[in-house]
């Protein structure tokens, strides 16, 4: 077996490394990546990186071998050890390091890792990743015999305090926080309190192994418990994060699942009264109410491509100060390191309800709303999803549409509402979601998904698909 076959170029997607635990991904593979990246970072004449873990069972260990091949290719590592993704962002900026790792497997499967990576302050991606993968397979590694130096920094502490600099509340709130046994369940409690809210929290304990539901926020499901809890206690609020703490689900004061692109609404508003004509980047999953609600505030409205690197990429171009996904990254550039951070989305709309002095539900009201699904997984795999992304392409007209955008995947726009399929890059499957005026044209527009999704791949189960209806 030669090289090219012992690397799974699978793991090696378009803005992360992610894979399956021994399967795919090995401390062993993390050291050769070490000393890939290391070789990026010389051509570059950059020599410091920050490295941090999500809580995840495997981490400790690639995170070992990971710095084993960059300290051995030197380059001087910083460990900040157990932290959340976006506070591996921030500590890159305050130290000002030339580059930074996350070890983490964001909301895969407990069984999953990968890592998340910065070099010379930009989202490692597409074609970067690409070359880390060559550089592996062709050993083109540093051969300097210099060793870099490591030493470990507690840098939460520091992370925790500039998230509340400046902002205090007139009253105490009180907020769930459930943590799915994620990494943020370390820290998200505390700085809420740090910001005077009483705190309940569900499921804080930081565990690898998730034994009470996925910490994937953007799966109803696994905000059952949240919203019971909310309401039970009539709480102001629920926060509900991801595994390691740069994706939000939202719960309001009624116990109800706000979806992200609806929150976005009113970190918009917020933002453009004081940066008007500022530009807002959201994903091709977002609601098309969202571009109505930035024009009317001000701003101008830029859709783009789902994926962190690649939003965060789109806002250094444009200078957006404002970004968000409807999988519940939300992206903050406002004397903030530009960043996708669930923590401090939440001090945010705390903030926000704070100065407007409404709740949750009654600010959120005031938005224009459709009827909407939440995300639709169908199950493929890794090569099909994109074949099947390239059929429903190649018959786009089928689809009768308005107009039809291809900037990722297929979004069919029509008067009375729009639906979307594209292939996740961090999954072997295809995303979906639907938004109408009715449910008439909801059903409508999805029964047209169904038609073209089985001429192309008459093997899709779509039984999730059908179950959506209304």
């Amino acid at each position: 077996m030669n090289k090219q076959q012992q690397i799974p170029k699978d793991v090696f997607r378009a803005y992360d490394i992610r894979g399956i635990l021994d399967e795919q991904l090995t401390p062993e593979l993390f050291t050769l990546l070490g000393k890939s990246y290391a070789q990026e970072m010389h051509k570059k004449g950059l020599s410091s990186i920050i490295i941090g873990r999500d809580g995840r069972l495997s981490s400790p260990s690639l995170s070992k071998g990971l710095i084993d091949g960059l300290v051995a290719s030197a380059i001087d590592v910083i460990d900040i050890g157990m932290v959340p993704t976006p506070c591996l962002y921030f500590a890159v900026s305050k130290l000002q390091a030339d580059a930074g790792i996350m070890i983490t497997g964001s909301h895969n499967p407990k069984n999953y890792n990968g890592c998340k990576m910065l070099l010379d302050t930009e989202s490692v991606a597409l074609d970067g990743i690409e070359q880390l993968y060559h550089n592996i397979v062709n050993e083109n590694f540093p051969t300097d015999t210099i060793v870099g130096k490591m030493r470990q920094e507690d840098f939460l502490p520091i992370y925790l305090e500039a998230l509340t600099a400046g902002i205090k509340l007139s009253r105490e709130y009180h907020i769930v926080v459930d943590s799915g046994n994620g990494v943020t369940g370390m820290c998200a409690p505390q700085l809420y309190r740090n910001l005077g809210c009483k705190v309940t929290e569900l499921y804080c304990e930081v565990d690898g192994n998730f034994p009470n539901h996925h910490p994937d926020p953007g799966n109803p499901k696994n905000l059952v418990e949240i919203q019971a809890k909310v309401r039970e206690l009539n709480a102001d609020a629920g926060l509900a994060f991801d595994g390691d703490g740069d994706r939000l689900g939202l719960i309001t004061n009624q116990g109800e699942i706000t979806f992200p692109d609806r929150f976005l609404m009113l970190l918009v508003e917020d933002l453009l009264s004081r940066h008007p004509g500022t530009p807002i980047i959201y994903d091709v999953k977002c609601s098309s109410l969202l571009a109505k609600v930035i024009k009317e505030n001000g701003g101008e409205p830029v859709m783009w491509n789902t994926g962190h690197s690649l939003i965060k990429r789109k806002m250094q171009e444009t200078g957006a100060l404002l970004a968000g996904e409807m999988s519940g990254h939300i992206f903050f550039a406002e004397n903030w390191p530009k960043s996708d951070d669930a923590l401090l989305a939440g001090v945010k709309l705390l903030n926000i309800m704070d100065k407007k002095q409404s709740d949750l539900s009654g600010l959120l009201s005031a938005y224009p709303d459709r009827i909407s699904t939440p995300e639709i997984n169908l199950h493929t795999t890794e090569k099909e999803k994109f074949v099947v992304i390239d059929k429903i392409r190649e018959n786009k007209d089928k689809f009768a549409a308005q107009e039809v955008i291809e900037i990722d995947g297929v979004r069919a726009e029509y008067a009375d509402g729009w639906g979307l399929v594209r292939a996740s890059n961090t999954s072997p499957v295809l995303v979906l979601r639907f938004e109408a005026d009715n449910n008439a044209a909801l059903n409508r527009i999805i029964d047209s998904f169904i038609i073209q999704l089985s001429a192309a791949a008459p093997q899709l189960d779509l039984t999730n698909l059908e179950a959506s209806k209304l």
